[in-house]
C-alpha cells in the first residue's frame, strides 16, 4: 500500500504549524517556575490583592491558567483571535444557540451529527426557534431558504457520516451578503485545523469536538469554539461562565500535550484511511465507498481545494451481513466515537445517528448497511487484512 503514487493532491499545508501547537499558549521563559510544560492549575478559588482586584482569575469556572493555555493555543492553531473551550463539543453547540432568541430562524445542513440535530430539534421545541435541515451541498438551496430572521448557519464539513463536502467560503459569502447579523457556524471537527482552516474562509465560528482528533487519544470530553469576532467573543464567553459548562483543568492538561502531536498523528490518518478506502472500493461485497480523497466522491474537486488534507474518517455501503462483519472485526472495535489512535467501526442507523428522524435517514442514505471507520494509526496493512478477513465471513 505504501507504494501508491495515485494520491490526491490537496490544497497546501501550513508549514508552521508544528511550531505553532508546540509553542503556542505557554512560554517558560515569562513564568518564574520556568515549567517546561504548562503546569495543571487545580484550585477552584484565587487569592485577590483587594476586593475586585484580582490577578488574571478570580474563580476557576470564570477562567483557569491551564485553560487559558489550551484556549490560546486552540485559538493560534485556527489563526483566530479568540478560543474558549467547554466540556464537550455539544456544550460548545449549546452556547452557540444559546446566543439565539426565541423566534429567530437557523439554517442546518441536513446530514449532521446526530447530536448535533437532536439539540437543534430540542432547542426548536422548548426555545421556540425555528430549525431548517437543508442539503445545501448546492448553496442555491441555502439561498432558498434564507429569511430576515435568520441569525445562523451550521455547516459541518466534511458531513457525519456520509462525508459530503460543503464549501465554505461560498456559504459564508451568501450568508453576509443577505445579512450582517447572520453567523456561520462550521464544526470542523472531521479535520481539525491541521487540514482546514474555516475562519480563513470567511466562517465567522469554528466548532471542535476536541475529544476527536484534536486529543485523539480517546480518553477526553471536551468541546472548542475559535473566533475573529471580538463581539461574538464576548458574547459566547459571557455564556461560558454563566452557563458553567466548561472543562476540567486536567482534560485541558491532556489536551494541550495531545496538541504537540497533532501534526504527527493527522497525516498517518490520512494516509490509512486512503489505503483502507482504495482497498474497500476494490471488494466485490462492499457497493460504496465514501472518502473525499478519492476521484469516485461526487464533490473530490471541492475537498482538493478546500482541505489540505483528510482524516482518517471514511463509511461505505456493504453488501454482506454488517453485524456479521462487525462481529468478526480483530482490530477494529465496535464502538461509537472517532478520531482516536486505535480504529474503530459502527453502524450509524443503529448507534451514532439513531436520534435522526428514520425518514430523514432514509433520504440520506444512512441505512442499515453504511459502515462508518474511524480509522487509527495500526499499520495500514494490518488494517486491511483485518477488513479483509471480516469481509470473506460476512
Amino acid at each position: 500500500m505504501n507504494g501508491n503514487t495515485n494520491t490526491p493532491v490537496w490544497k497546501e499545508a501550513d508549514k508552521n504549524f508544528a511550531t505553532t501547537a508546540i509553542h503556542s499558549g505557554f512560554n517558560p521563559t515569562e513564568e518564574t517556575h520556568g515549567c517546561v510544560v504548562p503546569p495543571i492549575s487545580l484550585a477552584t478559588t484565587y487569592e485577590q490583592d483587594a476586593p475586585a482586584k484580582h490577578r488574571g482569575f478570580e474563580y476557576t469556572r470564570s477562567g483557569n491558567p491551564t485553560r487559558s493555555v489550551l484556549e490560546k493555543t486552540i485559538a493560534a492553531l485556527d489563526k483566530g483571535k479568540h478560543g474558549m473551550c467547554f466540556s464537550s463539543g455539544l456544550a460548545a453547540t449549546t452556547n452557540i444557540i444559546s446566543l439565539l432568541n426565541s423566534g429567530d430562524h437557523a439554517v442546518c445542513i441536513d446530514d449532521v451529527y446526530g447530536g448535533t440535530g437532536r439539540l437543534f430539534r430540542q432547542f426548536a421545541k422548548t426555545a421556540g426557534i425555528v430549525v431548517d435541515f437543508v442539503d445545501f451541498t448546492d448553496p442555491k438551496e441555502l439561498e432558498k431558504h434564507l429569511k430576515p430572521t435568520t441569525k445562523l448557519i451550521w455547516v459541518e464539513t466534511p458531513t457525519n457520516p456520509t462525508l459530503k463536502i460543503v464549501d465554505i467560503q461560498k456559504v459564508s459569502e451568501i450568508a453576509h451578503k443577505f445579512s450582517k447579523d447572520i453567523i456561520v457556524a462550521v464544526d470542523n471537527t472531521f479535520l481539525t485545523s491541521y487540514f482546514q482552516r474555516p475562519l480563513e474562509l470567511g466562517a465567522d465560528l469554528v466548532v471542535y469536538s476536541l475529544t476527536k482528533y484534536m486529543n485523539g487519544h480517546s480518553d477526553v470530553l471536551m468541546g472548542a469554539i475559535v473566533t475573529n469576532d471580538d463581539d461574538l467573543f464576548k458574547r459566547i464567553a459571557f455564556l461560558q461562565n454563566s452557563l458553567g459548562a466548561v472543562p476540567s483543568p486536567f482534560d485541558c492538561y491532556l489536551v494541550i500535550r495531545s496538541l504537540k502531536t497533532l501534526h504527527v498523528r493527522m497525516p498517518l490518518h490520512m494516509h490509512n484511511a486512503l489505503a483502507v478506502s482504495k482497498y474497500l472500493e476494490s471488494h466485490p461485497k462492499v457497493e460504496k465507498v465514501l472518502h473525499p480523497g478519492l476521484p469516485s466522491h461526487s464533490q473530490h474537486e471541492l475537498a482538493l481545494k478546500q482541505s489540505s488534507g483528510h482524516s482518517g474518517l471514511i463509511s461505505f455501503y456493504l453488501k454482506g451481513d454488517p453485524t456479521k462483519f462487525l462481529q468478526n472485526l480483530k482490530l477494529f472495535c465496535l464502538a461509537e466515537s472517532l478520531g482516536g489512535y486505535e480504529s474503530l467501526a459502527e453502524v450509524p442507523s443503529l448507534m451514532t445517528h439513531a436520534s435522526v428522524p428514520p425518514e430523514l435517514r432514509e433520504k440520506l442514505g444512512i441505512t442499515d448497511s453504511l459502515i462508518r471507520l474511524s480509522v487509527g494509526l495500526e499499520a495500514d496493512v494490518d488494517l486491511v487484512k483485518d477488513l479483509e478477513q471480516a469481509l470473506k465471513l460476512c
